[in-house]
């Protein structure tokens, strides 16, 4: 009896430990499968949510490929730092000079000594991809492309990326001149700070010249903005070499998430891929708003300063991202403001960073900055307070 209560016993023992390996193998194919299907071909792709710059999938995320017109990704983003900067105003008109409208691949036919507002620029080139657009932007902002070039890879190096290096605005073919799809989705999240940029990538399709015996048809080279809710940008690129690439955002359930693709044979194949992965990211994911970009998070006490309290912001929207179902339950912010300031200070300047933490784990830390310049006081304004603190301590 004995014998055979130790032979069951033995029996049971193992069906159970072959049945728990099996059900891991089944649970492990359950989450391959909404792993998001890369077309096959594709070289590199990557999928990032964008508050958090968090990854949520990717494929040779760091392989140097040409990035074709995704270049103007941080063409539009110098162009955005300049216009929050009051360095350009979007009624001003430029003069296309004979460099600029000589441009080869996409553009808008711009002709020599022609007159066009920085807003149809804009326009231009968020939605047409114009080569004589980017180029005339250049030497607005730089006097030439060279100098232009030499910002773009100055805020290259700002970023902190190590594989990217431009020789030209445009993202026409040129040696030298590579990024990885990782590199593009960082620059596209700097560049989604400025909010007002989805207000021309979002555009399927516009006029320029409007009534005039010239006026121009602007169609958007990315589709998905008509046939994928929730896409409002941001770039695609096509060179023979570079094959076909796209730079997407979009917007869904106040989640913003960034997905590129490089190096894909057909636009047939890019816009699937993006598909895709924008799928899977608001299938599988969500977010929490913790701050809008703007948001006053605390103030600065300076003594010195004209204005004795200035309010310190969100330099941008902060979250915190999850798995759907699993939204964590002990979030804490702790803010670290830095000690020492030299006065004039500009709108924008770094003063401090907001870290949000999980209970000990950090998730993300956000510079924080002030939402205008900040002037060093006056002499009146140092004697007025040295009279009002010696009332109060009397």
């Amino acid at each position: 009896m004995k014998k055979y209560v130790l032979l069951v016993s033995m029996v049971l023992s193992l069906l159970c430990a072959t049945t728990v390996p099996v059900f891991a193998e089944e649970k492990d194919a359950a989450e391959a499968d909404q792993t998001p299907n890369l077309a096959p071909d594709a070289k590199s792709a990557i999928l990032m949510e964008r508050d958090t710059g968090k990854m949520l999938f990717d494929k040779n995320a760091n392989e140097k490929l040409p990035p074709a017109s995704m270049t103007k990704i941080m063409t539009l983003l110098l162009i955005m730092e300049e216009l929050d900067k009051g360095n350009v105003k979007l009624d001003e008109k430029i003069q296309i000079s004979e460099r600029a409208a000589s441009m080869g691949g996409s553009q808008l036919f711009l002709e020599a000594g022609e007159e066009m507002t920085v807003n149809d620029l804009l326009k231009g080139i968020s939605i047409a991809s114009g080569n004589d657009a980017s180029v005339a932007m250049a030497e607005r902002l730089a006097g030439s492309e060279e100098a232009f070039v030499k910002k773009m890879n100055k805020k290259v190096k700002e970023l902190g990326l190590k594989n990217t290096h431009f020789q030209n605005c445009t993202g026409l073919p040129a040696e030298d001149h590579y990024s990885t799809a990782y590199d593009m989705a960082v620059m596209a999240k700097e560049l989604l700070k400025y909010e007002k940029i989805t207000d021309y990538t979002s555009i399927y399709e516009d006029y320029l010249r409007k009534g005039t015996e010239d006026e121009f048809w602007l169609v958007n080279t990315n589709k998905l903005v008509k046939f994928y809710p929730g896409v409002d940008g941001l770039k695609t690129g096509y060179t023979n070499e570079a094959k076909y690439c796209l730079t997407a955002t979009a917007e869904k359930e106040n989640m913003r998430v960034i997905a590129v693709v490089m190096g894909a044979k057909t636009t047939k194949e890019r816009n699937a891929t993006v598909t895709q992965m924008l799928d899977y990211a608001f299938n599988q994911f969500g977010t929490k708003k913790l701050f809008e970009k703007g948001q006053p998070i605390t103030t600065l006490n300076l003594l010195k300063a004209e204005d004795e309290k200035i309010d310190v912001v969100a330099s941008e929207s902060i979250s915190t991202l999850h798995k759907k179902g699993q939204e964590p339950k002990d979030i804490k912010t702790v803010v670290k403001l830095k000690s020492n300031f030299t006065l004039p200070l500009k709108k924008g300047d770094h003063v401090g960073t907001l870290v949000v933490k999980n209970g000990n784990k950090v998730l993300s830390e956000t510079p924080l900055t002030i939402g205008k310049d900040v002037e060093p006081a006056s002499f009146l304004t140092l004697f007025k307070r040295s009279i009002g603190e010696m009332a109060k301590s009397r």
